[in-house]
């Protein structure tokens, strides 16, 4: 699935600029606990989740992230958007919950991230 499908699918917001949704993403992880993202991401994935401080955004530092997907209408601060712009990291914006955005999603044909 695109990046761009996951927009529309998600009636989503693209926060960051020059992101390329061409990409093709393979899974997607939803969680607000950093330590359940680190323990459970075994290849490159999109995010799903609530959180929006600047420990998301380096966490891409330290596994493969596709992008982040923020629930809720959550939107992180402009000095988080920037930090994802430097790492080409996409950040988008939906209003729909967690558990909403992860059955679009999962409808859709995105699958489960492997554990």
């Amino acid at each position: 699935m695109k990046l761009k499908e996951i927009l529309e699918a998600l009636e989503a917001e693209l926060l960051t600029k020059d992101a390329d949704l061409d990409t093709e993403v393979s899974c997607a992880f939803g969680s607000d606990l950093i330590s359940d993202i680190l323990h459970c991401t075994k290849e490159k994935t999109l995010l799903l989740t609530g959180l929006t401080n600047p420990q998301v955004i380096r966490l891409s530092d330290m596994i493969d992230l596709y992008g982040i997907v923020f629930v809720r209408g959550k939107k992180p601060s402009p000095e988080i958007v920037k930090m994802a712009e430097e790492r080409q990291l996409p950040l988008i914006s939906t209003q729909y919950t967690l558990y909403k955005t992860s059955g679009i999603l999962f409808n859709k044909g995105l699958r489960s991230c492997k554990i």
